[in-house]
């Protein structure tokens, strides 16, 4: 438990010491935000500075730091270093960017803000990118949850119509459709603050649950190799894997609703990169489960491999269970039932949003909501039902959003770079995750499965995969110094090559 616990310092000092570091590179100031600005009672809301953070930790947790980081524990204890250096160094900077440059371009959606930073060209990427995440998000947020709460209610001996994953899946999907079209305030900053304590008790009660219950965490020392039944690869599967738990392009998407919340800017350390070291933390707790909750063999995860078969619900559950015994019952129906929903319910209104700003569509009236949370929850919906009715594999989706998720904190790290060098501060703080996680990305899509991976020669051939991606992140990074000499979007620079 020794290396946990060095984790979780390490974590809570990054917080008090690089964010700062992060916060004053950034430089905020007593300037008006949008939040004052604007203030157009739908999305552009003052809130406090207590309940933005909750709001912001709920946004961007969900299912992905706990679902993800068990995940991730099938590579061992060394998936604590990704998820507390991840976050410090790469998570956090990405979220606290994300939030604040949107706050100086008056909230804007970070499609728009990646185009101001990088150009036309990777705004339009961005902007696809960001609608098929957040809707993908969104799908596997209202799936997940419904699986579960039938299975909490078959274990309680309830059956037929009220015991099928379509009903709880519809029930879900109306709630997306009313919190996706209301004011932030009037559901969202009314019951998030709630759930976001839920959530934190639950990590709290798992890690005091396993040493009650007789579970030993393992140190990384003694098991600094790769766990992996199935011996994937740890780079970069474990970082794509366990994503929402140290860098997620989604938070991106998500950082931009409270950015329009902000009564000043120096709230903005606290709200988005606190908000990243507590699911950083959260994740933390529930590698630490995955890793001491199953049995090895042979120096493998078996143990938790054949639990994590049965699907993120049951995994969850089992965890829950063993860990905080009747109360993890209590605590798996709040924290990974709701939770995840209160994060599916943004990634639509995200989606709303992002699409209003690609458009022009002004969201301040009704009908102007309409036209777009009615299409965006549509093909939620038939994503959601279609896996239910066996037609999609959740475990696909998941994977694809994973890969999208990756590939749009990369662009994200990008765009804050170029913003640095615009402003002549020091754009390495982002330039070097920038270049980490793009070599990441394309190592993954290289040798995946479900990337060029299905061609049977290149699926998990590190041979070919890591060399091609490091020389594509080490070709990002000459683009991007090109760029910055220049002192203009990346597009620009590659048009003058």
């Amino acid at each position: 438990m020794i290396s946990f616990l060095l984790c979780l310092a390490v974590l809570i000092c990054g917080y008090f010491t690089y964010g700062k570091l992060v916060d004053r590179t950034f430089g905020p100031d007593d300037r008006e935000t949008p939040a004052v600005a604007i203030n157009d009672g739908v999305d552009y809301v003052v809130l406090p500075q207590w309940k933005l953070f909750l709001v912001q930790l709920l946004n961007i947790a969900g299912l992905g730091p706990i679902f993800g980081a068990m995940q991730g524990a099938l590579w061992g204890p060394i998936v604590f270093l990704w998820i507390t250096f991840g976050t410090v160094f790469a998570g956090g900077v990405h979220d606290y960017f994300s939030g604040m440059l949107s706050e100086r371009n008056n909230g804007a959606s970070i499609s728009e803000v990646t185009g101001k930073y990088l150009g036309n060209t990777m705004k339009n990427v961005m902007r696809v990118f960001a609608v098929v995440l957040l809707i993908m998000v969104g799908t596997v947020f209202a799936v997940g949850p419904a699986g579960l709460i039938v299975k909490l209610l078959t274990e309680k001996g309830v059956n037929g119509t009220f015991a099928q994953t379509t009903v709880w899946l519809a029930i879900i999907l109306v709630y997306y459709f009313i919190a996706t079209f209301l004011s932030v305030d009037k559901v969202i900053g009314k019951i998030y603050p709630v759930f976001g304590i839920c959530l934190i008790l639950m990590a709290v009660g798992m890690i005091i649950g396993l040493p009650i219950h007789g579970y030993a965490i393992p140190e990384i020392w003694n098991n600094f190799h790769n766990m992996h039944p199935s011996a994937t690869p740890v780079w970069s599967f474990m970082f794509i894997t366990v994503a929402c738990g140290a860098i997620s392009g989604f938070h991106s998407t998500q950082s931009p609703l409270m950015a329009r919340c902000l009564k000043n800017e120096h709230q903005g350390h606290f709200v988005f990169y606190g908000a990243m070291v507590a699911e950083g933390i959260i994740a933390l707790v529930w590698a630490a489960a995955g890793c001491a909750l199953y049995e090895k063999t042979g120096g493998l995860s078996t143990g938790l491999a054949e639990v994590l078969k049965g699907g993120q619900s049951v995994a969850i559950y089992d965890a829950s269970v063993k860990a905080m015994g009747s109360v993890g019952v209590v605590l798996a129906m709040i924290g990974v039932v709701v939770c995840p929903i209160t994060s599916g319910d943004t990634a639509f209104r995200s989606a709303r949003l992002t699409l209003a700003d690609w458009i022009g569509l002004d969201q301040g009236s009704m009908k102007n909501r309409l036209i777009l949370c009615i299409p965006v929850l549509g093909v939620g919906a038939f994503l959601g039902f279609g896996n239910t009715l066996g037609l999609f594999s959740y475990q696909v989706i998941w994977r694809y959003f994973s890969w999208t998720n990756q590939t749009l904190a990369m662009i994200v790290l990008w765009s804050a770079a170029m913003y640095l060098v615009r402003e002549k501060k020091n754009y390495w703080i982002c330039a070097v995750p920038a270049t980490f996680m793009s070599a990441v990305s394309i190592t993954y899509f290289v040798m995946a499965p479900e990337c060029l991976g299905m061609i049977a020669a290149l699926k998990n051939n590190t041979a070919v995969a890591y060399p091609v991606g490091i020389i594509a992140a080490a070709a990002f990074l000459v683009i991007f110094l090109r760029a910055a000499k220049k002192g203009g979007p990346v597009d620009s620079a590659v048009a003058a090559k």
